[in-house]
């Protein structure tokens, strides 16, 4: 067991409590802050000393944070407690319902409303002051026609979502199917009112009574269930969206009848990693910490271009077998090489039945592809969805079976 020196406060023993207070908020949040790390800051802090706001945020950040998917939550936090001087009020106005109509709000950042409910947890707002005048009425406001809790929640941006809210999330990804139709196979088999005549079933009778055929042999094509092969984005800009995603795709590789043959998922963003064994693991926290471990590029960069040709040269021939559905969940902000994703791109569109491509992106109603890797991929997915709430995934679903369904491709087209 490591021992410590004694533990010399600094100058200002309110600082101390500060610390303490911020770890407490980001334990709130989701994040490993346990009273051996509050040690730790305090020490790192006293020995780098409290003069530079950058020095004092890495500082806190290096003993705090030991994941790169941590840092978002991280730096909301301390900007509300360390840097916004009226943190309390901008929390409190990301907490307050708001009436639709009358003002439209400006949207919580990534992580901010989840930063917001661990630093005021345990605190209420303040009640006005009843002042009781003889006329003195009261408002009744019919709310039977807003949406419910769940309604809202389904409709929900996930980069949005607060802490409580990602996991109710997670609890209605866990019951959500994406069902599909089997694809009808060349091969047949035995069916008295088949369309097609099985020779060899005819003749083989016939043998046995000496060449009479007293019945025609009948079949129809057998069904045949198809893959589903999953491609996620885990870049910085996508991070969120991704973790959602893939707590779907685990209830769907874990829901037996569901109609695939096999789901199979990998993960990209600086490189390609298989997660398709993690996905097995029942337990979905397991399940995703494992695929997390591998995955070493979570919130880093985005070369498209470059993990789909590892794709289509490494993968491609073991996975796309029997008409396999790809699904392509990225925002296709590309940093890598145009041209190597305008060669790859139209080689998965062909060996796939179907390439749909969700994307967060979506949600915005001005959205047009202007960027280069979007302009890009575009023409050759045979589906163009969004893909950032449970509403999304749930109209995926209703539609992944419909060939026609071409999403919001059409129109989009016309914008090239």
């Amino acid at each position: 067991m490591p021992e410590y020196a004694p533990l010399g406060l600094p100058d200002n023993p309110r600082l101390t409590h500060n610390i303490t207070h911020f770890a407490r908020a980001l334990r709130r949040a989701g994040l490993p802050a346990g009273p051996g790390r509050v040690l730790d800051a305090v020490r790192a802090v006293q020995a780098a000393g409290f003069t530079s706001k950058q020095d004092f945020f890495f500082t806190l950040r290096a003993c705090f944070i030991n994941r790169p998917e941590q840092r978002a939550v991280f730096a909301q936090i301390f900007r509300l407690y360390w840097r916004d001087p009226q943190y309390l009020e901008h929390m409190m106005s990301l907490l307050m319902p708001s009436m639709r109509g009358v003002q439209e709000e400006r949207q919580a950042k990534a992580a901010e409303k989840r930063a917001a409910e661990a630093l005021l947890d345990g605190l209420e707002p303040e009640q006005p002051v009843e002042d009781h005048h003889p006329e003195e009425f009261l408002i009744d406001i019919d709310a039977s026609m807003t949406m419910s809790a769940q309604e809202r929640l389904r409709t929900l941006d996930f980069e949005q979502m607060s802490a409580d809210e990602i996991a109710q999330a997670k609890r209605m990804l866990a019951r959500l199917q994406l069902p599909i139709k089997p694809y009808a196979s060349r091969r047949g088999q035995a069916n008295p009112h088949g369309m097609r005549i099985d020779a060899r079933a005819t003749l083989r009778a016939a043998l046995r009574r000496g060449g009479e055929i007293r019945r025609i042999h009948r079949q129809k094509p057998r069904d045949r269930w198809p893959n589903l092969v999953v491609l996620c984005d885990i870049s910085g800009s996508m991070s969120q969206y991704s973790r959602m995603v893939l707590h779907f795709l685990h209830a769907v590789a874990n829901h037996k009848g569901a109609g695939w043959a096999q789901v199979h998922a990998f993960t990209f963003g600086t490189r390609l990693t298989n997660i398709t064994r993690h996905l097995a693991t029942r337990d979905v926290d397991a399940a995703l910490a494992t695929a997390g471990a591998e995955a070493q590029d979570w919130e880093g960069g985005t070369r498209i271009g470059e993990c789909l040709h590892a794709f289509n040269r490494d993968w491609s021939r073991r996975v796309m077998g029997q008409g396999a559905v790809v699904l392509l969940i990225t925002d296709g902000l590309d940093r890598g090489q145009p041209d190597v994703l305008e060669q790859e791109i139209p080689r998965l569109q062909r060996t796939a039945r179907r390439l749909i491509w969700l994307n967060p992106l979506l949600r915005w109603e001005d959205f047009a592809p202007k960027a280069q890797g979007i302009a890009a991929m575009l023409p050759y997915v045979d589906s163009f969805r969004a893909g950032h709430s449970i509403a999304s995934l749930e109209e995926l679903a209703a539609v992944i079976s419909k060939p026609e369904d071409a999403g919001e491709k059409a129109r989009l087209m016309r914008l090239l």
